[in-house]
């Protein structure tokens, strides 16, 4: 038989094993359906046990080794796994077969973000349309303002490590984790003509690109490396140029795109070279218990000794197994970090929510990032070992919570509208950490200055008077709420400015107020602090904007507000993750005119009482006259608030706000001095 008669014969095999698969899949398809109608588990590893099993001694009569049978039926069976997941996810509607599904990338066709992008939606059985973008944030904003269904963004790699501009972005999008997909790198070295890599004057590189084949760069001295936005995009670059001299580093699939030649295949500085991406969307998504699931969180504990290894052992007393630990530095608060954490679990578990709840008290901030299906699919071995219930030496099944190594919180039986603010929830007091002022506890924190940033030398002026006597925070209203929309509404953005830099001159943490939810992000990159007014107490769309910050948050009571709504209104930010927040007392509406308000010092104990966060006191806005201002003042730190605010003017009379309840600065300097003489 001639070569050509036989390479038709396996042409014809192999025509034949493309049929087969293809009915594979379609029986595949047709388990998940029975599946779902009954509810049985996605994996049957005893099935799969039984089936590699027979397969192999089906092997062995037809001379097959074993290794080449198991190779070929984990792809068939991962295959198989994925497809069932895909259809659990993303059930087939007869009206989404003509949708197209749009990915947004950073990068162009033939870049790795397209590559991963074409595998991971490989099973969803719609047309792709791919946005490619240069910058990584404007993937992000392209599914954020609905110009793209899906973003894909890598994550790390296992040469060059985490990619921190992604962390970064994950930190501020609203968007959601709903998948992610591991790629094979392959870096090849490509240029218009095959020449000796020693004749190579110019690399262009992606700089990830270039950092996992840095030992390969090392033996092209003369080449000068430039980074290049995309990889796919430097082979668009070298094919333009048509200069033989120049080369790129990409992937083979980018070299045919552009018909360039292939140098030199497999320069990585390691073989098994890949990187993971994340798929991310505008909608969370609720995974079906059945499939194996990750959980990707942000978090940010107290800055003191043991605190992550507190929140790390609530972790292992759930028997929850991280797979990933990755510290950011947090911007504006020098050596102090944000850890990314990955961990195998599911939030629509119980046992994933009940550990959720028992590492809040050790967070100052919190933001899961998102629940989605696990991409590893782990093979089925031939002789596994059986697992049996995990049980104590008195054959009794072991409890979650044996050996903890950190306090659980107990579970009281008394039920409460808030349950992160109370103290059942975290018995001793959050300390709120702003540079190196500690709010709550046993201190006692004075926030001074006035009503409004009025001009750069008068905030300059009070940040002088801050810090000569000894409070701790610079206070101006940059954004002003007014009774009367003809009064001052404040300076706005270059107010804020003022204070920025006043802040900075003086050594000073700064606080100001937010009115709109579209400010908080904004502001919360200027300011230490930022205050919500008793206007907005209730402004839940405000209060859960501020929760998605990591800055901490300043509440203030409403004017007819009770505690109970006060803490309520805490809880809507500490639900959205941020953990630091401050109460504040400053005044209540009563049948009383005598003064602006009435200043409740009965709420302090109560609260402390009923809460574990931080409480201060604003006399100034509860009083509203500045010679009653000093002795309400000194009556907050008897009954045992954390600190009081105070505002306090160059010259009162020609303030353009609350004039009349600010301190002069001889009378800001006589309250300090009694301050620090009362002991309590």
């Amino acid at each position: 038989m001639s070569i050509e008669e036989l390479r038709k014969k396996i042409n014809l095999v192999d025509a034949n094993l493309i049929d087969l698969l293809a009915q594979r899949r379609e029986l595949s398809k047709n388990v998940i359906k029975d599946k779902n109608v009954n509810n049985n588990p996605i994996r049957d590893e005893k099935r799969e046990e039984e089936l590699l099993n027979r397969l192999v001694d089906l092997g062995k009569e037809k001379g097959v080794d074993q290794h080449f049978i198991t190779k070929v039926f984990y792809e068939i069976i991962e295959d198989s796994i994925r497809l069932q997941q895909s259809h659990v996810l993303n059930p087939s509607k007869e009206s989404d077969k003509n949708k197209r599904l749009t990915i947004a990338i950073q990068g162009i066709e033939g870049a790795y973000s397209y590559l991963a992008s074409q595998k991971y939606f490989a099973y969803s059985n719609r047309e792709l349309e791919f946005v490619s973008k240069k910058l990584f944030s404007e993937v992000v904003e392209s599914v954020e303002k609905g110009e793209s269904d899906y973003a894909v963004l890598p994550i790390e790699n296992t040469t060059s490590g985490g990619i921190n501009e992604v962390y970064d972005l994950l930190l501020h999008t609203t968007l959601s984790i709903v998948g992610e997909e591991t790629f094979q790198v392959k870096h090849c070295l490509v240029a218009t003509e095959d020449v000796s890599i020693h004749k190579i004057k110019k690399i262009y590189a992606h700089y990830q690109a270039a950092a996992q084949c840095s030992d390969f760069l090392a033996k092209i001295p003369n080449a000068r490396i430039e980074y290049f936005a995309d990889t796919a995009m430097s082979v668009q670059k070298i094919s333009e140029e048509k200069n033989p001299e120049f080369a790129a580093i990409a992937s083979e699939e980018a070299a045919k795109l552009f018909n360039v030649n292939i140098i030199r295949k497999g320069i990585s500085n390691q073989e098994e070279n890949h990187t993971r991406f994340l798929i991310v969307s505008r909608n969370r998504i609720k995974v079906d218990n059945r499939l194996p699931a990750k959980t990707s969180l942000v978090m940010a504990t107290s800055h003191s000794p043991g605190s992550l290894v507190k929140a790390l052992s609530v972790f292992d007393a759930y028997k929850i197994n991280l797979t990933k630990l990755e510290s950011r530095p947090i911007i504006g608060n020098p050596w102090e970090e944000m850890f990314y954490v990955d961990f195998e679990g599911n939030t629509e578990d119980e046992n994933v929510q009940n550990m959720l709840d028992d590492l809040g008290p050790y967070l100052r901030f919190f933001k899961v990032l998102g629940s989605y299906p696990s991409q590893v699919v782990k093979k089925t071995k031939l002789n596994p070992d059986r697992i049996s219930d995990e049980k104590d030496a008195s054959g009794e099944k072991a409890s979650v919570l044996k050996d903890i190594q950190a306090p659980i919180i107990k579970k009281t039986a008394k039920s409460k509208s808030y349950k992160l603010a109370s103290r059942e929830y975290k018995e001793e007091d959050t300390i709120v950490k702003v540079r190196d002022v500690e709010i709550g506890g046993n201190s006692f924190v004075v926030i001074g200055g006035p009503c409004s940033v009025e001009s750069e030398s008068q905030i300059y002026a009070c940040a002088k008077e801050v810090k000569e006597n000894g409070a701790q925070i610079l206070r101006g209203g940059c954004f002003k709420p007014r009774t009367s929309p003809y009064s001052f509404q404040g300076l706005e953005w270059d107010g804020l400015n003022y204070l920025e830099a006043a802040g900075k001159e003086y050594d000073l943490p700064v606080i100001t107020e937010a009115l709109a939810p579209e400010q908080v992000q904004a502001i919360a990159k200027q300011s230490d602090i930022i205050q919500i007014g008793a206007r907005n107490m209730q402004n839940f769309s405000l209060l859960k904007e501020a929760g998605k910050v990591h800055v901490p948050i300043l509440l203030k009571r409403g004017m007819m507000s009770s505690i109970d709504e006060l803490l309520n209104a805490a809880e809507y930010i500490l639900a959205q993750g941020n953990r630091q927040v401050i109460l504040m007392e400053r005044g209540i509406r009563t049948f009383e005119t005598a003064t602006r308000n009435t200043l409740d010092l009965s709420a302090i104990p109560v609260l402390r009482e009923l809460t574990h966060l931080p409480i201060m006191v604003d006399p100034s806005h509860a009083i509203g006259e500045r010679d009653k201002i000093p002795p309400m003042a000194l009556a907050s730190k008897i009954v045992g608030a954390h600190g009081i605010m105070v505002e306090f003017h160059p010259e009162p009379e020609k303030a353009l706000s609350d004039g009349p309840q600010a301190l002069r600065f001889t009378q800001f300097a006589k309250l300090m001095q009694d301050l620090k003489k009362l002991q309590v």
